[in-house]
């Protein structure tokens, strides 16, 4: 009796799993089949467009701001002496020269604005693009701070332009970009070295070793200052948007962002084979949008690309 009443027991259990197994709920299989390590699941294909590169900054407006003045070449930068204003200059005041393979290069604080310190010492071989004064605008600007990521975008922010937006306020308006800067904190401005070559000072008027330094700069930390139109209201400590277009170009190669592994330059992408494998291409890169990134050469434009873009190695010790 217990055998009979054993084997029926487990006929009612097979049966009950057989039903079971048929009548799944579910849409999908219990146990899908996966694709096999390194079987590429999305590819994307370049495209031409225009492009723009573009930072998005939140600002202030700011009575006084201080801003930078970068070297316009790379060589050496000879200080001259800057007498005290009288007023809000109306001219441009010529405070250093740069020379460069012989060639005097002069630059100046712009008109509206007075020097407010130096930020290399005189005679330090300087590059272009280096900040070496700071200077006080006199009036409303909108001072935006900078983080170090945003610092590598918008270093060439010079040639581009800034449109700004009033919190609650006027706007969109071009905002007319005076420096990016770094400053110094106070005090700490260099002094004149000593002078001792007697001829030295026979090529262009330097500041003479018994002139008080001039002023230190303020203290900042990195930003950006731009100002408005004279007919644009600001309000002291009103909150801004700035929109920083930093370079622009037209009808370039470009691929999305995410098949894209690298920066600043050099990157690397998978192009997908017609049997699927795939070869990692070395690429140079250009502008991007934040969605695409712009490609300078490596592809011609008819690849199929993996993404994502390929892992790149740990550096040693990671």
């Amino acid at each position: 009796m217990l055998d009979n009443a054993f084997v029926r027991a487990c006929g009612l259990a097979a049966v009950a799993l057989t039903a079971a197994a048929c009548t799944s709920s579910g849409s999908e299989p219990l146990n899908p089949d996966l694709a096999p390590r390194g079987t590429v699941q999305t590819t994307a294909k370049p495209t031409r467009q225009d492009l723009s590169n573009e930072v998005s900054l939140t600002g202030t407006v700011t009575m006084n701001p201080v801003f930078g003045i970068a070297s316009p070449v790379a060589g050496q930068v000879r200080y001259l002496t800057v007498p005290e204003p009288a007023g809000t200059p109306t001219k441009p005041t010529r405070f250093a020269t740069v020379w460069d393979r012989g060639k005097p290069n002069n630059v100046d604080v712009p008109a509206g604005a007075t020097f407010g310190g130096r930020l290399v010492d005189d005679r330090a071989t300087v590059t272009a693009g280096m900040p070496i004064a700071s200077a006080k605008y006199a009036g409303y600007g909108i001072v935006a701070d900078i983080n170090g990521e945003q610092a590598y975008q918008i270093s060439d922010a010079a040639q581009g332009t800034v449109q700004a937006q009033i919190k609650n306020g006027p706007g969109p308006f071009a905002c007319a970009l005076l420096g990016t800067i770094a400053a110094l904190p106070q005090g700490t401005a260099p002094a004149p070295p000593p002078r001792t070559d007697p001829t030295v000072d026979t090529e262009i008027p330097t500041q003479p070793p018994d002139a008080p330094p001039d002023s230190p700069s303020e203290p900042t930390g990195l930003r950006l200052v731009c100002t408005a139109p004279a007919d644009v209201r600001l309000i002291n400590g009103a909150t801004a948007t700035l929109e920083l277009v930093t370079a622009t170009a037209q009808d370039v190669l470009v691929v999305p962002i995410e098949a894209v592994a690298g920066g600043q330059g050099k990157g690397k992408v998978d192009v997908v084979g017609p049997d699927g494998a795939k070869r990692t291409k070395d690429v140079e890169l250009g502008l991007t949008d934040g969605k695409v990134v712009e490609i300078r050469s490596g592809l011609t434009g008819d690849e199929t690309l993996a993404v994502p873009g390929p892992n790149l190695p740990r550096a040693a010790g990671e």
